[in-house]
């Protein structure tokens, strides 16, 4: 008999599985991002410390409509590199969370990089 895969342990597998060789500085975070079926989420992480220095999402005030689709996964892009800049952080390291790098976290990546951040 085949097994059924339950996606958000596969998801889980992988994520760890790159979390293995990705590693967040305080010069250089590490910009983490959740895709969930409602929202996106991005934070940049310092894991040495293991503190989120900024964190943006589509939660937040001025998502008007726009909150799972891919405008609003750029428009989190842009708002994390701000804060970001904000705070003199220019450069990061990209952690996908084992999701696939298309659609909404693709998205999210290209408005960060438009907005100013290095990676």
């Amino acid at each position: 008999m085949f097994k059924k895969n339950d996606r958000s342990k596969s998801r889980t597998r992988r994520h760890m599985r790159v979390r293995k060789k990705i590693f967040g500085t305080a010069e250089r975070p590490r910009l983490s991002v959740y895709r969930s079926e409602k929202h996106i989420y991005a934070q940049l992480i310092d894991d040495i410390e293991g503190k989120t220095l900024v964190a943006a999402s589509s939660t937040e005030k001025g998502f008007n409509g726009v909150g799972s689709n891919k405008e609003g996964a750029k428009l989190v892009g842009k708002m994390i590199a701000e804060k970001a800049l904000e705070k003199g952080l220019n450069k990061v390291v990209f952690d996908r969370g084992g999701f696939v790098y298309h659609g909404r976290v693709k998205e999210l990546a290209e408005g960060a990089r438009e907005a100013g951040l290095d990676f």
